[in-house]
């Protein structure tokens, strides 16, 4: 279908200050949107309380409001501008939630305004629990027994209907808040209490806790023809119980059979499908490991935290090719940016491990506990790309700047390792790797964490290299497969206990291309991450530009004291020196 010439003039919601569970994602989501539609001719109309976003620049929109997230503002916004339509669904859950509220009150369609994308139908059976699991039941998605409070006695009724624990999911809220796990009916009070007093409509769902089983997720498109595709599949390093938010997530996923990831793939398609997704949608499943039985947990039906990652993993842009959808365009017609000849309608193929590791806040609260859960608690996000999932979680723990530069990390207390494996905390990764390298089996480790067998044996070669190179020293041999693990120079010595990596054995990285098709067809402008092959393909690209170059350094992952505005000044520090002819 050709581009909707109606949509002229576009209301777009950002996300407002960074919190958890919704930080600088959705500033990339919604500058990438507001890119497309200014490229488009579109006049953009941003509203977007937080000044540290990049989307907040005057490149990005025509007419900028640096107003509260509410109502009443985009109110007055509408009956100022007079746009033709709004953009909601790439500015997290705050933008979504207004856009619904406008949309419930009838206020869209007094003034005039579309919501483009998703229409409020459809996010509706998406985000409101009771809806959803009629939706689901109506094609036969298979959900966890659960039902829907709107006060405390029913919620208490319904708990002992379905057996404690229970998990606490309220509607309409972001980042797990308010939500939690409950033992019994003393914890339920509280739980149930937090839930319903955050979910702006004051309803919860109460669903029975299946902690062990895997957390697997499916990022979707679908566009208003019904043309839907795959573009990601990703799985919790840890089950089901701790938010995805503060699970490490590995991209694609490696521990499903053929059967289980074309059982799930099929689920996501019908899921999007059955709710009218026009858009990014993510999808969320928990899947028992010890046979075929999933049920769907929660459908996004917007652009989510994930889909940052998932566009990144795969070079696949989830947010301008949503935006482009809103404007009347079908997958066949939008253009793969990153190869220049295939379309959006490809699903592209990750020949590669993606990994990722959230950034927690607990050092700078001492004392605070660190247990995980059903709230997030990250604060950002690292992702690390490689071709092995050793040599990946090796990066990604370099890059989550908590001084490490490999996984031994000194336990924090005397607890015998085996205790500790019960805590659910932000050290489970290190406590695991210290466990195998104290001899505790995978078959312990697995009972008691419910981290897969394939994560656990992957570990464990890593920790069967340090015992072999500390018994055999840095030989060439040992050099380049701590090279091919990810080991750092600087580790290598330490861990051989050698001053340092002699010269003649040093290997320079090379870099590989994200290129979105497995290199079936060529890469005009790829995204690139180090190894250890042979083969340089940065080399390659670069070879044939006589452009100088200038390296930028970027601020890394979101904490407390060092947020998006550092992306701001990075991203104007790029546009600069792009203008400049480097």
């Amino acid at each position: 279908m050709p581009r909707d010439n109606a949509i002229q003039k576009v209301l777009v919601i950002g996300s407002g200050p960074i919190v958890i569970g919704q930080a600088a994602e959705f500033d990339y989501a919604g500058a990438q949107a507001c890119r497309v539609l200014k490229k488009a001719g579109v006049n953009v109309v941003l509203v977007n309380s937080n000044p540290a976003t990049i989307m907040t620049d005057k490149a990005l929109a025509d007419e900028i409001y640096l107003e509260p997230l509410n109502v009443d503002t985009i109110k007055r916004i509408i009956e100022k501008e007079r746009p033709d339509s709004i953009l909601a669904g790439l500015g997290g859950q705050t933008g979504l939630t207004i856009a619904m509220q406008l949309a419930k009150d009838g206020y869209l369609e007094k003034m005039g305004v579309r919501l483009l994308g998703t229409d409020a139908d459809s996010i509706t059976r998406a985000e409101d629990r009771e809806l959803f699991k009629e939706a689901m039941e109506e094609i036969g998605q298979p959900l966890i027994p659960s039902d829907i409070a709107e006060d405390m006695d029913t919620a208490i009724a319904v708990a002992e209907r379905i057996g404690y624990p229970v998990i606490i999911r309220p509607a309409f809220t972001l980042g797990g808040a308010g939500g939690g796990v409950a033992y019994n009916e003393e914890e339920l009070r509280v739980v149930a209490r937090t839930g319903l007093d955050l979910s702006p409509i004051t309803q919860i769902l109460v669903e029975k806790y299946i902690y062990g089983w895997k957390e697997i997720e499916f990022e979707a498109m679908r566009d208003a023809a019904g043309n839907a595709i795959v573009i990601c599949s990703m799985e919790n390093f840890d089950p089901v119980g701790i938010h995805t938010g503060d699970s490490i997530v590995v991209a694609p996923a490696f521990t499903l059979s053929p059967r289980e990831f074309e059982m799930l793939r099929a689920a996501s398609l019908s899921i999007v499908d059955a709710l009218g997704i026009v858009g990014g949608c993510n999808c969320q499943f928990a899947l028992n490991p010890e046979s075929f039985e999933y049920a769907v947990i929660e459908v996004n039906p917007r652009v989510s935290r994930s889909s940052a990652l998932a566009s990144k993993a795969t070079g696949y842009p989830i947010a301008k090719v949503t935006t482009q959808i809103a404007l009347g365009y079908t997958l066949d017609e939008i253009k793969n940016e990153v190869t220049g000849t295939t379309f959006a309608c490809f699903e592209p193929t990750v020949d590669y491990c993606v990994v990722k590791f959230p950034k927690w806040p607990f050092d700078k609260f001492g004392g605070k506990s660190r247990k995980l859960g059903t709230q997030m608690k990250a604060t950002g996000v690292v992702m690390a790309i490689a071709p092995s999932f050793e040599m990946a979680i090796m990066k990604a723990v370099r890059g989550a700047e908590i001084s490490l530069d490999t996984l031994n990390k000194a336990p924090m207390n005397d607890t015998p390792v085996e205790e500790r494996l019960h805590n659910l905390d932000d050290l489970r990764l290190f406590t695991v790797f210290e466990a195998i390298k104290k001899g505790v089996s995978l078959d312990t480790i697995n009972k008691i964490t419910r981290i897969d067998k394939w994560f656990l044996s992957k570990l464990k070669k890593l920790a069967d290299y340090e015992a072999k190179l500390a018994a055999e020293g840095l030989t060439e041999e040992n050099y380049l497969i701590g090279k091919n693990f990810g080991y750092p120079d600087k580790a290598l010595a330490r861990l051989a206990c050698v001053k340092e990596v002699p010269a003649s054995m040093h290997r320079a990285a090379s870099y590989k291309m994200v290129d979105t098709c497995g290199a079936e067809f060529a890469a005009a402008t790829p995204y690139f991450y180090s190894s250890y092959d042979e083969a340089c393909e940065a080399r390659e690209i670069l070879s044939t530009s006589k452009k100088e170059r200038v390296i930028v350094l970027g601020s890394g992952p979101i904490r407390i004291g060092q947020g998006i505005e550092f992306d701001y000044s990075s991203v104007h520090c790029v546009w600069t020196l792009q203008e400049l002819g480097y």
